[in-house]
């Protein structure tokens, strides 16, 4: 069945969907409000600040965030690097340290009177059973 809407500007026929068709209806509209960013385009408007071109009165301060930024950006790095150094640094300390103190046991045990005793004997060197005598010089 055809039925004519007539409208004020213009005539148009509407068809009827058949009943064991589905309907097709429009996705709604959820209205919210608008996005950060099409609030930050409408308030700074760039179209019409570049439409002659870049305005020679940014480019000091694009340069100067430029140097700042990579100036942050290699002192970033540098500490990084400072960081891996110093950590590498540490573990090196670290095993210099555990050498050290084995070796100093080492030493401390090889230095005893037993010890000692022991290794000179096979050069044929006996220790003394006798204590040492004591010198006494009288001055004239």
């Amino acid at each position: 069945m055809k039925t004519a809407v007539k409208n004020k500007y213009r005539t148009k026929k509407k068809t009827k969907a058949p009943k064991n068709s589905l309907r097709r209806t429009a996705p709604k509209k959820v209205t919210s409000r608008p996005s950060l960013f099409s609030r930050v385009e409408s308030a700074v408007s760039f179209d019409t600040s570049f439409e002659r071109g870049l305005p020679i009165r940014f480019v000091p301060y694009v340069l100067y965030f430029t140097i700042i930024g990579l100036f942050y950006i290699g002192n970033n790095h540098y500490a990084e690097r400072m960081v891996r150094k110093r950590n590498q640094l540490e573990r090196e300390v670290e095993d210099l340290r555990a050498n050290y103190t084995t070796l100093k046991a080492g030493y401390m045990l090889e230095s005893k009177q037993s010890e000692v005793a022991k290794r000179v004997k096979r050069l044929g060197l006996v220790e003394s059973d006798t204590p040492p005598n004591k010198l006494i010089i009288t001055k004239p």
